[in-house]
């Protein structure tokens, strides 16, 4: 592995790797400075500025904590001598957080999410090897020019299609459509995959307040009620999570046509683990829901569908760029790893 002269920032926003038991009730919650998270790590030889951007439990975090955290990416990145970011965050919402920064990253050094499973204080705690892992493969070359990563449990994993996959088991992330970008090591060794194609980033919006994208799921019954109170509620966009290649019904492909009528965005995705939604069955199926103005979201599940739909929103892109940057950035063709030449 080749060598670069500088420094790694780390950003510290809370989560699990933070935590531990409050002594009052016994509930894990955040606690520790982003200090005492890199010592419990150790660096290396890899020298680490500390900013302390946040304390929170993932689960707690809105559309512009996401924005903070994108924002001090970038600030970091001003100095020439960062060589790339690390960002400890919750599991929760990692995959929202880490595939927005993906989407707003125009500097070709790395931005490595990571995080844990067991807290600070647990017996056998996993955040200290995946915080290693992390910096280490934020100083490397060979991470350049990929965007936002995350580092787990000895995976790499590129963001569009990657999302939390065990409630408590270490291997806590995974991307079942395009699997694994690379390996590493607890001793720092890691290979990686060729690099997948990247469409331009998006400009950072500002503030996503005023911006309200909802998820509305699909189940055996539903009827149009929570889709037409999401819409009621001021909904710019919605995302269906439909049943398997993005299948509703009538009711509600009747709903999404008035509402897409409104002028609202609506996106089909899936409950399924894995394969892309695509318009195949009528009788309310996914294609009359495409034919009803929905847009499908290719490999991008609910959670990262709607991050991608509300930073467009929030950009105030026409509806006619935002369909084209849903299709695009969801298409299983242009995720694929680029073959060597």
């Amino acid at each position: 592995m080749d060598s670069l002269t500088g420094r790694v920032v780390l950003l510290a926003t809370g989560g699990t790797i933070a935590s531990r038991a409050d002594g009052v009730g016994g509930a894990t919650v955040a606690a520790d400075a982003g200090s005492a998270v890199l010592a419990a790590a150790g660096t290396g030889a890899v020298e680490v500025d500390v900013v302390d951007l946040m304390q929170k439990g993932s689960y707690l975090l809105t559309f512009d904590d996401m924005l903070t955290v994108c924002a001090a990416i970038r600030a970091a990145l001003v100095s020439p001598l960062a060589l790339g970011v690390v960002v400890t965050h919750g599991t929760d919402t990692m995959e929202e957080t880490a595939y927005l920064a993906d989407l707003l990253h125009d500097d070709p050094r790395p931005v490595i999410f990571t995080g844990a499973q067991r807290a600070a204080d647990s017996s056998d705690p996993d955040g200290p090897e995946n915080l290693r892992a992390a910096i280490t493969l934020a100083a490397s070359p060979e991470a350049r020019g990929r965007g936002a990563l995350i580092v787990f449990d000895g995976e790499v994993l590129t963001l569009p299609g990657t999302r939390k996959i065990e409630t408590t088991e270490l291997r806590a992330f995974g991307n079942p459509d395009l699997g694994p970008a690379g390996s590493i090591t607890p001793t720092g060794e890691f290979l990686l995959a060729p690099a997948s194609r990247r469409p331009a980033p998006l400009n950072a919006p500002s503030s996503g307040a005023g911006i309200r994208v909802d998820i509305v799921a699909c189940y055996p019954g539903a009827d149009a009620a929570l889709f037409v109170a999401a819409c009621a509620a001021g909904a710019r966009g919605i995302v269906l999570e439909a049943t398997g290649l993005g299948n509703a019904n009538a009711a509600l492909s009747n709903a999404v046509r008035d509402a897409v009528q409104d002028g609202v965005v609506v996106v089909t995705s899936t409950r399924v683990h894995a394969g892309p939604v695509r318009g195949v069955y009528g009788a309310g199926g996914g294609r009359t829901l495409e034919d009803a103005g929905a847009v499908p979201s290719g490999l991008l599940r609910p959670s990262q569908a709607r991050t991608l739909l509300q930073a467009l929103l929030t950009l105030g892109l026409p509806i006619e760029q935002v369909v084209h940057q849903i299709r695009q950035r969801g298409d299983p063709t242009l995720l694929l790893p680029v073959k060597p030449t």
